[in-house]
């Protein structure tokens, strides 16, 4: 399943490590462009969650970790997407690169009406990862242990990052939360 990240996804650190996890377990192939991650960057530092030095260093790590991901083609699909201005790059990132799914959650801002054209579709993070989650509980599992395994600063016990995932994506968190009462 071919994925394009929205950066609105990628903003949440809980979130955004998730979803890579999840990439790089092959639940999904990821896409990403240029403009999503400075995108990303703007936000990070702009809404003062991060330094400037951070936020490019989060994006450089994406850019290197993730160097096969990129699609450069798109630029030229731009003006013909019909959605939003602001938007346009994602969903002819998506065309370019054969995504089916855009992962967002700014759903508004992608209506399936204008999407089914293209034969993509816009998806909440929520949404998408009870998909993964569905499609392979046990890789879904490595990741949320992964995920938990990897907070340093501060340490997090599973209940207590799964209770900050859950703001986020309530259904997935429900669903590993099950998984682990088995």
């Amino acid at each position: 399943m071919h994925v394009i990240l929205d950066a609105c996804v990628l903003f949440p650190g809980s979130l955004r490590d998730v979803l890579l996890r999840a990439a790089e377990e092959k639940l999904y192939r990821l896409y990403l462009t240029d403009q999503i991650l400075e995108e990303v960057r703007k936000n990070l530092v702009g809404k003062k969650q991060v330094t400037e030095e951070r936020g490019q260093y989060i994006v450089n790590w994406m850019k290197e970790r993730f160097r096969s991901s990129f699609v450069t083609d798109h630029a030229c699909l731009i003006p013909a997407m019909p959605i939003n201005e602001k938007d346009r790059h994602v969903l002819a990132a998506a065309v370019a690169s054969g995504s089916k799914i855009i992962v967002t959650q700014n759903l508004k801002d992608f209506p399936q009406s204008l999407l089914k054209t293209f034969g993509v579709e816009a998806s909440s993070a929520d949404d998408f990862l009870v998909r993964c989650f569905s499609q392979d509980e046990g890789a879904m599992m490595t990741v949320v242990r992964s995920y938990v395994s990897g907070l340093k600063k501060p340490p997090l016990t599973m209940q207590e990052a799964l209770g900050m995932l859950g703001k986020l994506v309530p259904n997935f968190v429900q669903l590993v939360q099950n998984r682990l009462c088995r």
